[in-house]
């Protein structure tokens, strides 16, 4: 008899809320400001400037994460470049309500300078460099030398640079840019991800030399006697 798979939990529809800004003194914010801090803590050299935040699968939160992460880094009063770097399916222009005719893919394919295609935020000091046109490449783009050069050059004008990047164990794109990035977090969804897809997802990430920073346990409840319920729970790295 075959092995019933387990359902994938259906990706939600919802517009998304950013907690670091609807509600700045919730303790689910502060949770946020407590990630910045041991990502601070995790790269303290002062050439450490690129994150990739990543996932095992589709759906487990890491674009509202990324996006969470660099409002409240900006609010410290880091200047923030945010990066889709999903561009196979990119949403973090319809996070921050901009465009998307242009980007990502369009500097990795040498048709604009990055700083042609970066937009403004309604946060002070948080720029964004959306996606781009789906490319019928990403992976091909992402290995060439153009984002070698790319890196190299927003490296010398912002303090954090944030790359919201593919689920791991859907393409090879994150494994690619783990590789190029001075740290990663990976966002698991508490309740729903498979202990053997975060293994996978590890032994990828390892596989690639990758700075594994730690995790990020989403959605996670703490129960009602507990003082502060958070929705969000920062582990170290094992």
């Amino acid at each position: 008899m075959f092995k019933k798979k387990k359902k994938r939990r259906k990706l939600s529809t919802m517009p998304r809320i950013l907690v670091t800004l609807s509600d700045n003194y919730s303790f689910v914010s502060e949770q946020f400001r407590t990630i910045r801090t041991n990502i601070t803590f995790s790269m303290s050299i002062d050439d450490q400037k690129t994150l990739l935040i990543t996932s095992s699968i589709p759906g487990e939160g890491k674009t509202t994460n990324a996006a969470n992460i660099a409002i409240v880094f900006a609010q410290e009063g880091k200047k923030v470049l945010l990066i889709d770097a999903d561009m196979r399916k990119p949403t973090l222009h319809l996070t921050f309500n901009i465009l998307n005719l242009e980007g990502f893919s369009t500097i990795l394919a040498r048709k604009k300078q990055y700083y042609e295609v970066i937009q403004n935020t309604s946060v002070e000091d948080l720029f964004i460099i959306p996606s781009g046109p789906i490319p019928p490449n990403p992976a091909e783009l992402l290995s060439s030398k153009a984002l070698d050069d790319i890196l190299n050059e927003i490296k010398k004008y912002y303090d954090v640079i944030i790359f919201d990047a593919p689920p791991l164990l859907s393409v090879t794109d994150s494994q690619i840019l783990a590789n190029k990035t001075d740290g990663t977090v990976l966002i698991i969804n508490s309740g729903s991800t498979e202990k053997e897809d975060v293994l996978k997802s590890k032994e990828i990430l390892l596989a690639s030399r990758a700075n594994i920073l730690g995790v990020v346990l989403n959605n996670y409840k703490i129960p009602r006697n507990n003082y502060y319920r958070y929705q969000y729970a920062y582990i170290e790295k094992q």
